[in-house]
């Protein structure tokens, strides 16, 4: 039967960097744009594990490529940027998935030092990811940027001022990169992952984590990295065309649940 829907919902042959790719939500999120057929260039701090997964995606009959980046370093990142395009021929996804979580308190002797820190691993390397990617996104069919925030760009954790503080931005410059890119035909897109399964939160006890989602969370329950994935995925489909600016919750629930 003839197909009667025009937009294409494959990403195949699609070139996709997702950073902090070595675990949790980035590997997932490497791994499903590999089983769908994209090319990935698999990039983290952590070489080692980066070098696992795509090791993992081509073991299973994927393309993918690991490069050793700390998103903290501008130069490595136009240096990495540059040699993903030169390795797949250009790139049409950005993920900017890496992160880590930066907790302090007001009045701590470190709060300056862990700002600055949170400030660069979390808002100016996506700035510099972004414009570094542009000139290959350009000439892309279709340009996506996917920016991964958290429920902290929309609300606030006590003694998680950094972090908050960054994520929002995340959220902030998502809404301008849509605008501005817009009229170019590269949308820009933020994942918002709640309470997730991932190293992250792996300090967490699986106690608390269990009172916590049932207090607070509406399928009562943490996510599975792969679910963030999914909702990144949707994001860099063609067919998700007329989609930017839009910042979406990925939280069982949890921005929207009174009590």
């Amino acid at each position: 039967m003839a197909r009667l829907s025009k937009l294409s919902r494959s990403v195949k042959g699609s070139v996709v960097h997702v950073t902090g790719a070595a675990s949790g939500m980035g590997r997932a999120t490497a791994i499903l744009f590999a089983d769908e057929g994209a090319k990935v260039a698999v990039t983290d701090r952590d070489q080692e594990k980066a070098e696992a997964v795509a090791k993992e995606i081509n073991d299973a009959g994927g393309t993918a490529k690991a490069w050793a980046l700390d998103v903290c370093d501008a130069e490595r990142i136009i240096e990495v940027t540059n040699s993903i395009g030169a390795e797949f021929g250009g790139l049409d996804i950005l993920v900017n998935n890496a992160g880590l979580g930066v907790f302090v308190k007001l009045d701590s002797e470190k709060y300056e030092e862990r700002w600055q820190f949170g400030m660069d691993v979390l808002i100016n390397s996506v700035q510099r990811l972004v414009r570094a990617s542009l000139p290959m996104l350009r000439k892309a069919e279709n340009g996506r940027i996917i920016n991964i925030a958290s429920t902290e760009g929309l609300g606030a954790t006590e003694n998680a001022g950094p972090y908050t503080a960054a994520k929002h931005a995340v959220v902030g410059f998502t809404k301008s990169l849509a605008v501005d890119l817009g009229r170019e035909g590269i949308t820009a897109n933020c994942v918002c992952p709640g309470p997730i399964k991932t190293p992250l939160t792996d300090f967490i006890t699986d106690e608390h984590k269990v009172t916590f989602a049932k207090r607070r969370v509406a399928v009562r329950r943490y996510g599975d990295p792969e679910e963030v994935a999914h909702a990144t995925f949707n994001f860099a489909l063609p067919s998700a065309s007329f989609m930017t600016g839009v910042i979406m919750p990925v939280d069982g629930g949890l921005w929207i649940r009174n009590a």
